[in-house]
């Protein structure tokens, strides 16, 4: 069954929101509630005497536990939401605002909170169901110390992954490991055809009529869309479309976000728009020069005067020539797709790789340019761009070597020159380019 446009948008919101998998936990803690009770009330009578006296527990010793369970339950939570606070904030003023998203989507992290609602509403429902009969015997005591000895293993397990993430190179790794995923999901084999090529004369006949176009209703940043749905939609109608953004644009409401050609009138022709998800900030789920931009901006933020950390702006800058080096292997300029019968229903243009490249170290350049060591970091992960990938990548990074030697001003008599020639060198060689 095909998914609806409106389906997938909020798939896409539930699964990064923070509360979804705590509420899931939650649904679950209310029907294993309910699950002890009418074990407790008409299962146990009949199984008493087969029970372990480990597991059961009179109505009295229930409540006291019950109440110290759901204070220790809910301290540990007040000290994890304490933990997250500093870790954001950290990740604020340290790294970067956008990397805030990277925290706040671990799964971990939810999965903890999730547990923590699940024992902490456990307790608190097990204490309202006990009835007046205290000297009845019950197990579902037994199951809540069991419960909060997982809380408390999940509360030791989240100090210990909030202390590593708070730690830059693993949240430099992460978000490395992360886009280098995306990169491969983008250019990997998808259910419809693409190419970079088409025919000029097919081109001229679909663009020689007047185009439709359609405008967006909301003001936003582009997130995601779906290729694929929308590819469908437009066979239906018999159309082809023409997208005039990129994945993390901003868009405001009245911009053309599409050029609709069509022999016949569309019945509705805002429908392609619902496939097109658009939020007030840009995520990384499809924009991989947004993904890259976090890694730039903890590197900027490193080498600015208030941090003055060079060696952090150079493990970004090794990560991200890595990811450039994975993308140059990648990188292939899809424009047009293509239904099931060979037919062209999408125009959409791709970011050239220089572009990547060029977001990759620009502002870099900007704010590195009076460190010679960050500058010869980029040169570094310039060579090793180049060193593996073919002639049409080569040339754009030949290109901006180029245009990062005209930020650097050294002396020749200084032994910075002579490291910084070296490194012009090592890259020129690997471009095979003569100057």
């Amino acid at each position: 069954m095909q998914k609806t446009p409106n389906s997938t948008r909020m798939r896409v919101n539930v699964r990064d929101s923070f509360w979804f998998l705590p509420m899931i936990y939650g649904i679950f803690s209310i029907i294993s509630v309910i699950l002890m009770t009418i074990a407790d009330f008409y299962l146990l009578p009949i199984i008493q005497d087969f029970v372990p006296n480990i597991v059961l527990t009179n109505q009295d010793i229930a409540s006291s536990l019950y109440s110290a369970l759901i204070t220790a339950i809910l301290t540990m939570t007040t000290i994890s939401f304490s933990t997250i606070m500093v870790v954001l904030t950290t990740y604020t003023t340290q790294f970067s605002p956008r990397t805030l998203q990277d925290f706040m989507k671990n799964r971990f992290t939810q999965h903890v909170l999730g547990v923590y609602s699940f024992g902490f509403i456990f307790a608190l429902l097990n204490l309202l169901l006990l009835t007046e009969d205290k000297k009845k015997l019950m197990a579902s005591p037994f199951f809540t110390v069991v419960v909060s000895i997982f809380c408390l293993a999940f509360f030791i397990l989240f100090i210990h992954h909030s202390s590593r993430f708070v730690q830059v190179n693993n949240l430099i790794s992460e978000i490395r490991d992360r886009t280098s995923g995306l990169i491969r999901k983008t250019y990997q084999d998808k259910s419809y055809k693409q190419s970079g090529e088409w025919s000029e004369d097919a081109l001229h006949s679909i663009r020689a009529g007047e185009p439709f176009f359609i405008n967006s209703k909301v003001t936003g940043y582009i997130q995601y869309i779906q290729i694929g749905p929308l590819i469908k939609w437009a066979k239906n109608e018999g159309a082809v479309i023409e997208a005039t953004f990129q994945i993390g644009d901003y868009i405001q409401e009245g911009m053309p976000l599409f050029k609709l050609w069509s022999r016949h009138e569309v019945d509705n022709d805002q429908k392609c728009t619902e496939y097109l998800l658009i939020g007030n900030e840009r995520v990384d789920s499809q924009d991989l020069e947004f993904s890259i931009e976090k890694l730039v901006e903890i590197s900027v933020k490193a080498i600015s005067p208030s941090i003055n950390d060079p060696h952090t702006a150079i493990n970004c800058i090794n990560r991200i020539g890595s990811l450039l080096s994975e993308l140059g292997r990648e990188f292939k300029p899809y424009r047009y797709f293509i239904d099931a019968d060979d037919e062209l229903r999408l125009i959409m243009e791709p970011r050239p790789f220089e572009e990547y490249l060029y977001k990759s170290f620009y502002q870099i350049r900007i704010y590195g340019s009076h460190d010679i060591s960050v500058m010869n970091g980029v040169l570094e992960a310039l060579y090793k761009v180049a060193l593996v990938n073919g002639n049409a990548v080569k040339e754009d990074v030949w290109r901006f070597t180029e245009y990062m030697q005209k930020a650097i001003e050294i002396d020749e008599n200084e032994l910075d020159y002579a490291y910084y020639s070296k490194q012009v060198d090592k890259v020129k060689q690997a471009c095979s380019m003569n100057s």
